[in-house]
């Protein structure tokens, strides 16, 4: 590209976002453009700032990177999305390619490496660490796609999760208690398998559960 990569940042962590930033902002090639602390600050700042490659942490208070990167990819499907995260779960991956990350990278990766996957996305080419590339090979012999018979207010609570709501909020918004929407989520996290939010937004992205 002729002229700096436009970047913008999605962290919660504001020394891994400094650390990033002094980074971008002493390359030529990248034009540092904002920086977020969650998954909806960084969509209300990709529609005011255009950037062409967003660095999106995937674990977030509120919105995460997995719902937010859905939301990127259409809205802004001309924005590239590298999903970029220190947390150790090979779920994530396939989960936030099929969320439309153009690619995948752990947080100790090299400023080179880094560097590169960044030209790469703004070229529209795939970046994926070691271990995301092991990931996606184990993905794609896994056993096929499971029916995980949830019913039809789960996956409205389902679909809250995602979007990073908390029991209260599910409630609110679905006019229902705290206790009943606690209890939808508890069988949800059960019939998927889901040890906690997080893991759980991981498997539903992964297996379609949820359309973006």
């Amino acid at each position: 590209m002729s002229q700096p990569i436009r970047v913008l940042l999605a962290d919660d962590h504001d020394v891994v976002r400094r650390g990033l930033a002094v980074f971008l902002e002493y390359s030529e090639d990248f034009h540092l453009v904002g920086e977020a602390a969650d998954g909806e600050e960084a969509i209300r700042l990709c529609r005011d700032l255009q950037p062409h490659v967003v660095l999106m942490d995937l674990i977030m208070p509120g919105m995460g990177g997995l719902a937010a990167i859905g939301e990127l990819r259409t809205g802004f499907p001309e924005i590239e999305v590298l999903a970029l995260t220190s947390f150790q779960d090979t779920k994530l991956v396939p989960a936030a390619m099929r969320a439309g990350a153009i690619g995948f990278l752990m947080k100790n990766v090299s400023v080179e490496d880094l560097a590169d996957a960044i030209r790469k996305a703004a070229r529209g080419e795939r970046s994926f660490s070691p271990e995301a590339t092991q990931a996606l090979i184990d993905a794609s012999i896994q056993e096929p796609e499971r029916n995980f018979e949830l019913t039809e207010r789960e996956l409205d609570v389902l679909g809250l999760i995602i979007s990073g709501l908390g029991n209260a909020e599910i409630a609110n918004r679905l006019s229902i208690s705290r206790s009943t929407a606690k209890f939808h989520v508890s069988n949800i996290l059960s019939k998927l398998g889901a040890a906690n939010r997080t893991e759980a937004v991981a498997i539903a992205v992964q297996h379609g559960l949820i359309q973006s």
